[in-house]
């Protein structure tokens, strides 16, 4: 608002008392101001989750290690995560086994982390049954919802979820996570939009701040200039206004931890700014978890069957027309490994920053509080198979034992998910489809 309309309101407000006047335009400009709730420091572990998903399956040649144990070696796809070898559990053998309606891509993404089926409905792909959203919540939210029960895990969002290029579209191809039956998620994918949402009203708090601090410097500039009768009555307004400014700066405080990051301006949603989109949303995390406005998040790279053409790798094909090339099409699979390697590096990214960031009022690495977690909607691209799902771990561990290659024996997602949960401190019996085999969580 323009300072002078500004003036114009608390003017005509004078009758009633400027600091009246000047509260009831800020409860109408920052919608809430009043009832921002502080954000204050937990003395115990924060436990955090962060669940990263690329899609359209991942190499074989190039991923995988070919050695079990603490003795793995990272291939080319993990070689990013090398710094963090000791805190990294890769995972084989995790099998998504829901069936049903919707075809591979759709049950990849939308049955991922709720280990359940989509309901049938009208969206058709594939040559399988057409279907609709999913049938249950996702172990993001599940886990979510245990930490916002519980005073001393609360947060001021509980969740956020994140997302890179995810298209502007709702079907089960774009959402993983379901907050319940028939109710998706979306990720914001606009980092400005993000940064509003963590923190648009302390903005707009620091900026109607800024207005009352022009108008005392204005009535400061003006009382010298006028008979004492008006200086007298500048007086009155310019205590008044002292008054305001305080009472607004107690009244709606939030309390950080840290400031809140610099965004690059004007990076728009386009292909090319894919890197430059993925850093300020990992940054965006990071500052959020510091903050302590949430304890889970998820970032969504693009969607199932995405088809981002990842210029910048040299690569000048979509990812998902690469996907289903053979694999003796040797061009194909050293792209495809270029794109999986390029999404290990923000994987590597975030590591990075949680390691390098302390815990507020600690020298402890955030790190080490955090389960980072790396998947995708299918196991391999070209055959559509939902076994053997890469599952990348780096973090604390929280109970894994960390620094390894493990095998499984087919073991569906949803006992995944109840070992992380149990991890997150959350001891639930059973998640997702309850025709699923009931063999508690699987030990890693």
């Amino acid at each position: 608002m323009h300072r002078r309309r500004f003036l114009q309101h608390t003017t005509a407000a004078l009758g009633a008392g400027l600091v009246t006047g000047t509260e009831a335009f800020a409860s109408s400009y920052i919608p809430g101001l009043s009832t921002i709730a502080p954000v204050s420091f937990d003395p115990k572990i924060k436990k955090r989750l962060v669940i990263i998903f690329s899609p359209n399956g991942m190499v074989r040649d190039g991923f995988w290690p070919k050695t079990e144990g603490p003795e793995f070696e990272m291939d080319r796809v993990l070689k990013p995560l090398e710094p963090f070898r000791e805190q990294t559990l890769v995972v084989h053998g995790i099998c998504n086994k829901i069936r049903g309606d919707g075809d591979g891509h759709m049950r990849g993404m939308s049955a991922l982390l709720t280990s359940n089926e989509l309901f049938p409905g009208n969206i058709q792909g594939g040559s399988n049954r057409p279907a609709g959203w999913c049938k249950g919540i996702s172990i993001d939210q599940e886990i979510k919802n245990f930490l916002q029960s519980n005073e001393q895990t609360k947060t001021r969002f509980g969740s956020l979820e994140f997302g890179v290029r995810v298209p502007d579209q709702a079907n089960p191809w774009t959402r993983m996570v379901y907050g319940g039956p028939n109710q998706p998620i979306a990720p914001l994918s606009d980092p400005y939009t993000m940064f509003s949402k963590l923190y648009g009203k302390l903005e707009d708090q620091e900026n109607l701040l800024k207005v009352l601090d022009l108008i005392q410097e204005d009535i400061g500039k003006t009382r010298q200039l006028n008979d004492r009768r008006d200086r007298a009555l500048l007086a009155q307004h310019l205590g008044n206004v002292k008054k305001a400014r305080t009472q607004l700066s107690g009244s709606g405080d939030i309390v950080l931890n840290a400031p809140p990051i610099k965004l690059s301006p004007d990076v728009s949603d386009e292909n090319k700014n894919m890197p430059e989109l993925s850093r300020m949303q990992i940054d965006l995390m990071v500052n959020a978890f510091v903050n302590d406005f949430n304890r889970i998040a998820t970032l969504q790279y693009t969607k199932s069957v995405g088809g981002e053409r990842m210029r910048w790798l040299d690569v000048n094909e979509g990812h998902h027309q690469l996907s289903h090339r053979p694999d003796k099409d040797k061009d194909a699979q050293a792209k495809l490994t270029r794109i999986n390697t390029w999404y290990c590096e923000q994987v590597a990214y975030l590591c990075k920053l949680l390691k390098e960031t302390k815990e507020p009022g600690t020298n402890q690495s955030m790190l080490e509080n955090t389960i980072v977690l790396w998947t995708n909607e299918l196991g391999h691209g070209n055959s559509h198979s939902l076994n053997n799902l890469p599952m990348v771990i780096v973090g604390g561990g929280f109970g894994f034992e960390m620094g390894r290659f493990t095998k499984v024996n087919k073991v569906s997602t949803d006992r995944l998910w109840l070992a992380i949960s149990h991890a997150m401190g959350h001891k639930i019996d059973s998640f997702g489809l309850p025709s699923l085999p009931k063999d508690g969580p699987v030990k890693l």
